[in-house]
């Protein structure tokens, strides 16, 4: 169990980072054994004066890297040191725990590297407030040098003004290092061009368009496409398979519709410039914010409405009307990651690849399907 000298964390380090590396080091160093059962959230939280939520981060990350097996109901416990051989990956994610996709995508990791006995090196948040996006990176691929990791898996940053520079800096301070690397949901160069790195995740390009397909047949004759500004690239795949879907059924391609924050405001200008009968959000998180504006401006959905979303959030279908949305296959991406990188290790000099997913088109009322619809997919 940790002493009471670990309790206090370093200045400038987050409670649950101290926690986390005072567990870690428990267990590399043998003080906690393998199957030992580590210490309740509860008694952790008394050692370090933390709450619970601030325990259960650590002790998931542990989880993320390999270390620990958490059994509802039971406790943390220590993985046995077979389970724990193997390569050593480093996450950099930034937001980790704003984007929603990225967590289960990590967990699809983890247990895909579990079962090979790999581990990941959780690097999602930054240890600093004021840290900058590129100091974060070199933050945690300083990090990521000193524990030898055997390969780093990276989203590119996004939703700043100059992520464009700031992704070019951060790709070329990875590739100097010659440590493999494969990209999530996203490529660090604009589309045409591609980084000469490995990517996994969906054809954001068809997904615009499935999206957009599915609204006009639904009835949408003045389809419009809405995002924030300064979105990913992912954005932009999908606002074209959007246009796609729009020349395709003979409509406008150019309705599009971008603004800093989806609120009653942006939702109003949305309405009044392009007046749309069906809208594809660039994601779910965006069509949440839509649909809570048009209903304080009384505008109701999905009639006369209709409105798309792309991801499936957790709370997707639990909305007053539930979302019709693409559904991303989070955990595929992160098994299907781990069986990247390890074929990237074993022939480092093969051409680098986009491998895509499929996804399911989950079909709910908002876009005028009956409600006994709702939850279906295909």
């Amino acid at each position: 169990m940790p002493d009471e000298s670990k309790s206090a964390p370093a200045v400038g380090v987050p409670k649950y980072r101290q926690i986390l590396e005072d567990l870690r080091g428990d267990i590399l160093s043998g003080s906690h054994r393998e199957g030992d059962r580590l210490p309740s959230e509860t008694e952790l939280g008394d050692i370090y004066s933390v709450s619970r939520l601030t325990v259960q981060r650590a002790l998931k990350e542990l989880q993320v890297e390999g270390l620990v097996d958490r059994r509802a109901g039971s406790g943390t416990y220590v993985l046995p040191r077979k389970q724990m051989k193997g390569h050593l990956f480093g996450l950099l994610i930034p937001g980790l725990g704003d984007t929603e996709i990225f967590e289960p995508i990590c967990q699809g990791m983890a247990k895909a590297g579990r079962s090979g006995g790999h581990s990941l090196l959780w690097g999602g948040d930054t240890t600093d407030a004021d840290e900058t996006p590129l100091a974060h990176a070199k933050h945690l691929f300083s990090e990521f040098l000193d524990r030898r990791v055997s390969g780093i898996f990276v989203a590119p940053v996004e939703g700043i003004s100059d992520m464009a520079t700031v992704n070019q800096s951060i790709m070329e301070m990875l590739a100097s290092s010659h440590i493999p690397l494969v990209l999530l949901d996203r490529c660090f160069c604009p589309y045409p061009y591609r980084s000469p790195f490995d990517l996994v995740g969906i054809d954001n390009r068809r997904a615009g368009f499935r999206v957009a397909q599915h609204l006009i047949e639904r009835g949408a004759h003045r389809p419009a496409f809405l995002a924030h500004t300064c979105s990913a690239p992912t954005v932009n795949a999908r606002m074209a398979g959007f246009q796609d879907a729009a020349i395709a059924n003979g409509c406008d391609p150019d309705r599009v519709f971008l603004c800093a924050k989806v609120d009653k405001t942006c939702a109003g200008q949305l309405m009044d410039s392009l007046n749309p009968d069906g809208i594809v959000c660039a994601n779910d998180a965006t069509a949440v914010e839509l649909m809570s504006s048009l209903e304080a401006l009384g505008i109701g959905v999905p009639d006369p409405v209709r409105i798309g979303g792309i991801d499936d959030i957790r709370y997707a279908s639990h909305l007053r009307v539930p979302l019709t949305t693409l559904r991303q296959p989070c955990h595929a991406i992160g098994e299907v990651a781990i069986q990247t990188m390890l074929s990237r290790i074993a022939q480092p000099n093969m051409p680098a690849r986009d491998i895509y997913l499929d996804c399911a088109l989950v079909v709910r009322q908002s876009c005028g399907a009956p409600s006994p619809s709702a939850g279906g997919s295909r």
